[in-house]
């Protein structure tokens, strides 16, 4: 048995408020987060066949990549929804807490938590889910783990005009100082906002080696995002888009733009 449970308010965000199946493919922006973290993580992962566990797995959008390259994934999510969608599209899924894994020691090749750290609000937390994924992989494998960038939020109400509204500027005024966005706060949910330098001293502090953090969506996401918003118009796949992608990858090299992204994603080596 777990010893933890997640916040009924996340679990309540998943359920009833938002479809996490659609986030990834239906915006450009959600695109743009697919298209560069499968080519961050294809970087990294060892070569298939290998075993991944996918922490936060939700209903399966990166398992279904995965599995296409020839992976064996196994899907972890602590909202009911989320692991129902994932078993009826043929995945293998259970309940389950990041901070307290089922899995034995050494069981996998990766772990991948490309969501789990947005939710653990407390440091303690964010540790305890890191080691646990750090446990049940081989030493040599690989930890990725995704983070919400601190100043997403102040780009994403620029995008959507919305940082107008006192409310809106009052929540994103806190999270810029904190990192932390209370439940109900802007129509979000409990939530916690990575620093570039926080997420690698995180993953140091885990026990993971040689972390390296990455920009996904890079500098140009939020015009992308406010130009589909006020367009009426779908531009993944437009240049729009592509040049978006092609500022991601630009940016990469370069520290400073690391802040600009909407997500981060680090990637580490188990001792």
């Amino acid at each position: 048995m777990c010893a933890y449970s997640v916040g009924p308010e996340i679990i309540a965000f998943y359920s009833e408020t938002i479809d996490e199946s659609a986030r990834l493919s239906t915006s450009a922006d959600g695109v743009l987060e697919m298209v560069r973290t499968q080519e961050l993580l294809r970087r990294h992962l060892p070569v298939a066949p290998a075993r991944i566990i996918d922490v936060g797995a939700g209903p399966g959008a990166h398992a279904g990549w995965l599995s296409e390259d020839g992976y064996e994934v196994d899907l972890v999510d602590p909202v009911p929804r989320h692991v129902a969608e994932a078993t009826a599209a043929g995945f293998r899924s259970v309940l389950g807490d990041a901070r307290a894994l089922a899995a034995g020691d050494d069981a996998y090749d990766v772990a991948l938590l490309l969501g789990p750290l947005y939710h653990l609000t407390e440091y303690e937390d964010r540790i305890r889910a890191l080691r646990e994924a750090a446990r049940v992989v081989r030493p040599g494998g690989v930890v990725a783990a995704a983070a919400i960038g601190r100043y997403a939020s102040l780009f994403e109400h620029v995008a959507t005009t919305r940082l107008a509204d006192g409310p809106v500027r009052e929540a994103v005024a806190d999270i810029l100082v904190s990192g932390v966005h209370e439940a109900g706060r802007k129509g979000f949910t409990s939530a916690y906002f990575h620093t570039g330098q926080g997420l690698y001293e995180e993953m140091a502090a885990a026990g993971l080696l040689t972390p390296v953090v990455y920009g996904v969506e890079g500098p140009a996401w939020a015009a992308l995002k406010a130009a589909e918003q006020h367009t009426g118009e779908r531009l993944a796949g437009s240049r729009m888009f592509d040049a978006a992608l092609a500022a991601a990858r630009l940016a990469e090299p370069h520290p400073g733009l690391l802040a600009a992204s909407s997500h981060m994603l680090a990637v580490a080596t188990v001792p």
